[in-house]
């Protein structure tokens, strides 16, 4: 199911049970009832309730807003770190560059097509991405270099391997849901009590009251949306891409 739609139902939802339940609650109430007999009290109550909600959802926003961007800026580095392997590799002999870009080529390969599906499900990096980046440390490291030129070149790319090694760790560990359950549940109880406060100000069957209240619910539907949709960096709508791989190895032929 898209992920519009099911923002769409959402917020369709929640439009439709508050004001079926505004409806019910208006033909309960008595004709002499005068909604501006709301205790001053409540009206305080309920802006206040408000506004702390109102805080909570920006600072969960703001906080998977920036889980996402830490995964995407993962992937960037790791990218750009077996980029500068392959560049750098150029001072080695053929034989030995050509395996160091082969086993670079294969990693990242992998990688996009194959271990990117799994973390869009939740999982965490592979053995065999590990096993591939074994390759690339010891294609790097077991070659004794033969010239001052060669030599200075080793480490900077020994340097590289470890970067691409705690990326790969980084961008593993963003994998899944950020929020925890404990949140969510705050999150959605407060939702429940900031909507069904409006009730509380004995809300009239006029066009404005019901438009306002149909408004506001569908709001609340979005941001919780939008808070979901975010929680999972590699899995969701708008999530992290392999745009940085893609970029930094055009010759490649990636499926994502």
């Amino acid at each position: 199911m898209s992920e519009w739609l099911v923002l769409s139902l959402a917020m369709a939802a929640a439009c439709a049970v508050v004001l079926s339940i505004a409806f019910f609650n208006h033909r309960r109430i008595g004709e002499d009832d005068d909604p501006n007999e709301t205790p001053d009290v409540i009206e305080y109550m309920t802006m206040m309730i408000g506004v702390i909600y109102a805080i909570v959802l920006g600072l969960a926003i703001a906080g998977v807003w920036e889980g996402r961007g830490a995964a995407q800026e993962y992937v960037r580095q790791e990218a750009q770190a077996l980029h500068e392997i392959s560049v750098r590799s150029q001072v080695y002999p053929a034989e030995v560059r050509g395996r160091i870009r082969a086993d670079v080529d294969a990693y990242v390969t992998y990688v996009v097509d194959t271990e990117w599906q799994r973390m869009a499900d939740g999982e965490d990096v592979t053995e065999r991405s590990g096993e591939l980046l074994e390759k690339i440390r010891r294609d790097v490291t077991d070659y004794v270099p033969q010239t001052d030129h060669e030599g200075q070149a080793y480490q900077p790319l020994v340097d590289q391997v470890a970067l691409v090694d705690d990326a790969r760790n980084a961008r593993g560990q963003s994998a899944g849901a950020t929020m925890p359950g404990v949140v969510w549940f705050g999150l959605i109880a407060g939702a429940l009590v900031t909507v069904g406060l409006i009730f509380t100000l004995q809300i009239r069957r006029s066009f404005r009251e019901m438009l306002l209240a149909g408004l506001f619910s569908a709001l609340i539907a979005f941001l919780l949306f939008l808070i979901w949709d975010f929680d999972s960096p590699f899995g969701r709508g708008i999530s992290a891409t392999a745009e940085p791989f893609l970029a930094q190895f055009p010759h490649l032929d990636l499926k994502n």
